[in-house]
């Protein structure tokens, strides 16, 4: 007689298809950043995931849709949880700013994710729709949250006026130029000439938050 199925079999087949989605991300995140937006093809982000094209196209309508699928996974979820230490934070806000700093390396520039910022940089022109869904989703509640970490120690008296915009850029800027650093001439730069992350990190924001400090009246 022939075996009857595995009870466990349906649940298994379940298991894999609820899978699947983050699967295709992780194997579309592998693809962008290895070899950017224009020449990933879908047939090859299914092929890693070790599905097929059509599967791909059931749970996303265009290479486009996967590339926004992936950013909101990797980058916008990273944005909403420093939004939420923020708003739970109890210390002074240059430990805020220097902690959002260090979390920021771990979370994201630390990770494969990072290459995403590269990708941004290096198609924004050919692919202005990704680059304004980039600037939408990540870029500006990025800065929004930087400018209310800066507000708050304003209004708590810990840090003096600024100019608002300006300050937001050079707090986010060298963060930037480390991970196009680390996507571009780390790899093939001498290890007498490599960057420590964290120490860059750490260097950074004491600058910033002894430059921000609101000078105590006498």
């Amino acid at each position: 007689m022939p075996r009857a199925p595995s009870p466990s079999a349906p649940h298994r087949r379940e298991r894999r298809k609820e899978a699947r989605p983050g699967e295709l991300l992780e194997a579309a995140l592998d693809l962008f950043v290895e070899k950017g937006f224009a020449a990933t093809r879908v047939e090859e982000v299914a092929a890693r995931a070790g599905v097929s094209k059509g599967t791909l196209f059931l749970y996303f309508q265009s290479k486009e849709e996967l590339f926004k699928a992936v950013v909101r996974e990797n980058l916008s979820r990273q944005v909403s949880a420093g939004a939420a230490e923020v708003a739970a934070y109890k210390g002074s806000t240059g430990d805020l700013l220097t902690h959002l700093m260090q979390q920021w390396w771990a979370r994201f520039g630390a990770t494969k994710a990072s290459g995403i910022s590269k990708l941004i940089m290096s198609e924004a022109t050919n692919f202005p729709e990704i680059a304004q869904f980039y600037q939408q989703e990540v870029v500006e509640p990025g800065t929004r949250l930087i400018r209310g970490v800066l507000r708050r120690g304003i209004d708590r008296g810990e840090f003096r006026e600024l100019d608002m915009p300006h300050a937001v850029f050079a707090v986010l800027a060298p963060l930037l130029w480390l991970v196009m650093w680390k996507h571009s001439m780390a790899p093939c730069c001498e290890v007498t000439h490599r960057i420590d992350p964290e120490k860059f990190i750490a260097q950074h924001a004491e600058l910033m938050v002894r430059g921000l400090h609101k000078e105590k009246q006498s």
